[in-house]
């Protein structure tokens, strides 16, 4: 399991955990951990995470990846590492302990509590196949991270956050598309009634609120 702390002068100001698939850094809002930051790029580095451990690789070779202040393409994240970006900084965890720095008050252990708590409060989701021999299956979406699919049509993977929940390729296939768009490199927020196809299977995914 990896947890992904946010910090601002630090300060913790955010706090994720995910337990498999490919987490995507960046400034844009669609990514697993979203930094508000001129000096992030859109896409800045994507974590893979392995039974091993997690490897973190430069996306943008514009906006440099500094893990420990110290410039790098590509990393295995060891527990307590800090990627430094601008005024920001994110610590990884291997542990399901939240790492603070010397400088956190109570007040910031108990803010990350909070955001903890909103991501459980997600709506239950789930995606029900809509053709071939398991028509009419229901999948149900629980966990934190949910891998569909194999590597001859393409796997993808569901993350649950408090937002709500993203699909993001794990391996990349043409194969693989949200509404009849190629799903690609994107990472993409699903709606209810959204249509996730993998190959010819077609699955549909609705919120358990609906």
């Amino acid at each position: 399991m990896a947890k992904f702390t946010v910090y601002f002068k630090d300060k913790a100001i955010n706090s994720d955990i995910f337990d498999s698939g490919v987490v995507h850094i960046g400034r844009d809002e669609t990514n697993d951990v979203t930094v508000d930051s001129l000096a992030v790029a859109p896409a800045h580095a994507a974590v893979i995470i392995k039974d091993h451990g997690c490897i973190i690789k430069q996306l943008n070779d514009d906006f440099p990846l500094i893990i420990n202040n110290a410039p790098t393409k590509e990393a295995v994240l060891q527990h307590n590492d800090r990627i430094n970006i601008g005024k920001h900084s994110i610590v990884y965890s291997d542990t399901e302990s939240i790492t603070m720095p010397t400088k956190a008050s109570d007040k910031d252990i108990n803010y990350l509590n909070e955001k903890l708590e909103d991501n459980i409060k997600t709506a239950e989701a789930n995606l029900q196949v809509m053709n071939g021999p398991h028509i009419g299956r229901i999948l149900s979406l629980k966990k934190t991270m949910t891998r569909i699919g194999n590597n001859e049509s393409g796997v993808v993977v569901i993350s649950r956050r408090k937002e709500g929940y993203f699909i993001a390729a794990l391996e990349s296939s043409k194969n693989l598309a949200v509404n009849n768009q190629p799903l690609a490199d994107n990472s993409v927020r699903l709606n209810d009634n959204d249509v996730i196809t993998i190959d010819k299977i077609s699955m549909q995914f609705f919120t358990n609120e609906t």
